[in-house]
């Protein structure tokens, strides 16, 4: 049975300071049956201003702004008593990495389709009434925006089997597909659930359940089995932290 909740429309603040693209975005959310637009705000303080008297469920958030931009206020609103859900709308890819850092619901690339909107409003919906009531109890990563062809697609931390670092983007495999995403490893190490990941090489994380077994070949040189003859050399700086998952 759907939740009464999901029923709703979201009560939507737009922020952009351009008068063009709020003019836009404005006419998608009439169109838009999961959207009660409760407000448009032109600048980062304003915008703060305006979540805290109208209270929205969610911000439709420009990140390029003067003076205090898009990441500035979504840091402000992660501090505030209501904390509404943040989704980016940019003409810029660039900015993937500090949205999930700042806990973004989603990352829409200008111009915006009509379904695109719909579908990061459906993940605002699927928050509703979690964002508030379960403080979060740690900060790594749950997901993650990748350019795909013309838009950013986002992957769930846990489907990721393996990392593999190239210069200064990181391939992320899922099943037969990988996508590159523009981050340095040791950053990403950081933001990644220890209990489920691990580094094996300067150049490579895995997923800990996809590991078989360890094995060397009998001059010192360590490897994980991944199955089906997959296999990853463990660098000898990780060796004795893969040594040690094995002995738990």
């Amino acid at each position: 049975m759907v939740a009464e909740s999901s029923n709703k429309p979201v009560r939507t603040l737009i922020v952009d300071d351009e008068p063009l693209a709020i003019e836009r975005l404005q006419v998608l959310c009439a169109r838009e049956p999961l959207v009660d637009l409760v407000g448009t705000a032109s600048d980062g303080h304003s915008a703060l201003r305006l979540a805290e008297a109208l209270e929205p469920e969610a911000l439709l958030l420009d990140i390029s702004m003067p003076e205090l931009d898009g990441m500035g206020v979504a840091r402000a609103l992660g501090q505030a008593k209501h904390r509404p859900a943040v989704v980016f709308v940019t003409a810029f890819d660039s900015f993937a990495v500090e949205a999930f850092n700042v806990a973004a619901v989603d990352y829409l690339l200008k111009p915006v389709s009509p379904e695109r909107l719909t579908r990061a409003l459906e993940r605002v919906i699927e928050r509703r009434g979690s964002a508030d009531s379960v403080a979060p109890s740690h900060t790594y990563v749950t997901e993650f925006w990748v350019p795909h062809r013309s838009e950013l697609i986002r992957i769930a931390a846990e489907d990721i089997e393996r990392i593999d670092a190239e210069r200064d983007y990181m391939r992320l495999h899922i099943g037969q597909r990988s996508y590159l995403l523009h981050q340095t490893i040791s950053a990403l190490e950081a933001r990644l659930d220890p209990e489920k990941f691990i580094r094996l090489h300067r150049s490579t994380i895995v997923r800990r359940d996809r590991i078989k077994g360890l094995k060397h070949d009998g001059g010192g040189v360590w490897s994980a089995d991944l199955g089906h003859g997959d296999e990853v050399r463990i660098g000898r700086t990780y060796l004795d932290h893969a040594k040690a998952m094995a002995g738990r």
